[in-house]
């Protein structure tokens, strides 16, 4: 039914609300058909593009480790130094955040087995380290990866040593120690990129400034945080041990705070008047048609819920004074 046959045909007056919901429905129906057919095509592509996408993914990651081991196959396994920075290169180039527990669990199994009980504490701190500075580098600077991350390694860490109760202590406080030089290496590193950032790439940090300033300014808060809340989770004993850990920590993150300001204070320093510009471009934004017709729809529900309460009002007028 088109908008002018309505217009002849229905009087809006003497209909009540599912009446008149039941006509607009049809209209949106008849006139939107072709509109709703292209968008679930296009949902079916989107599955289909995101299935493709995860394989893809997947494949990717198959073929780096082949091309790795088949790199590491060419290297005299007595050639420690050549196949130490082969390893290193594969951490750098292989996507960690999605096998980062199984990695930590094997590397820290890796270092008790195999090292001296007087090198192992130092191995794991420094495997630890590099384990969370070439995650976090990955990806974006914000607090719920950056908290993922760390929570992944220490959980995972938290599981070695309980099954390791005669040394769970030291497991446990290399392992703090590593993710504390790691985040601190990966903010250091952050501070650095911003000093030389071209402005053309400043939409990178644009949209995320704010959190990422509050994020920096609390990245001690965010540690011992994480610490705390594996400590709650965790066995009485290790749950001890952490707390007992976590405590000691607060003296021993100065370095990470002191270069967490300074970070922000250069970011503050290249970014904040582009901050400012995009505030101006979100202004903009809210006199766009779609803000307005938000804004309508929130006058036409404010006069809906204004008419109901009038009606009520009326209604209970009515009772309250009934006519002579």
């Amino acid at each position: 039914m088109s908008l002018q046959e309505i217009k002849n045909n229905i009087e809006f007056d003497k209909l009540n609300l599912n009446e008149i919901k039941e006509v607009a429905s049809s209209i949106i129906n008849e006139n939107t058909k072709s509109l709703k057919d292209e968008l679930e095509e296009l949902l079916l592509q989107k599955e289909h593009i995101e299935r493709n996408l995860e394989k893809k993914s997947h494949e990717l990651q198959e073929a780096k480790y082949k091309i790795f081991d088949e790199l590491e196959a060419l290297i005299d396994k007595d050639d420690t130094h050549s196949l130490s920075k082969l390893h290193q290169a594969k951490l750098q180039l292989i996507d960690l955040f999605d096998l980062l527990s199984e990695t930590v669990e094997s590397a820290i199994i890796t270092a008790l087995e195999k090292s001296k009980d007087s090198e192992a504490n130092e191995i794991i701190e420094e495997v630890i380290k590099e384990l969370t500075y070439e995650t976090i580098k990955e990806g974006t600077l914000n607090t719920i990866r950056v908290r993922k991350i760390l929570s992944t390694i220490l959980h995972s860490s938290i599981n070695i040593a309980e099954a390791s109760p005669n040394i769970s202590e030291e497991i446990l406080e290399a392992t703090l120690k590593g993710m504390r030089a790691g985040l601190l290496q990966s903010i250091d590193r952050f501070k650095k990129r911003l000093v030389y950032m071209p402005l053309e790439a400043k939409h990178i940090l644009i949209e995320d400034y704010d959190t990422i300033m509050e994020d920096l300014n609390q990245s001690d808060t965010l540690f011992l945080q994480v610490v705390q809340t594996q400590a709650n989770e965790s066995d009485l004993s290790t749950r001890k041990i952490l707390i007992e850990l976590n405590n000691k920590m607060h003296y021993d993150l100065e370095e990470l705070i002191h270069v967490s300001k300074e970070t922000a204070q250069v970011m503050r320093e290249r970014f904040s008047s582009l901050a400012k510009k995009a505030v101006k471009k979100a202004d903009t934004a809210l006199h766009s048609e779609a803000a307005k017709e938000a804004k309508r729809m929130g006058i036409q529900a404010w006069g809906v819920a204004k008419t109901a309460l009038g009606s009520a009002i009326k209604s209970a007028k009515s009772v309250i004074e009934p006519k002579e």
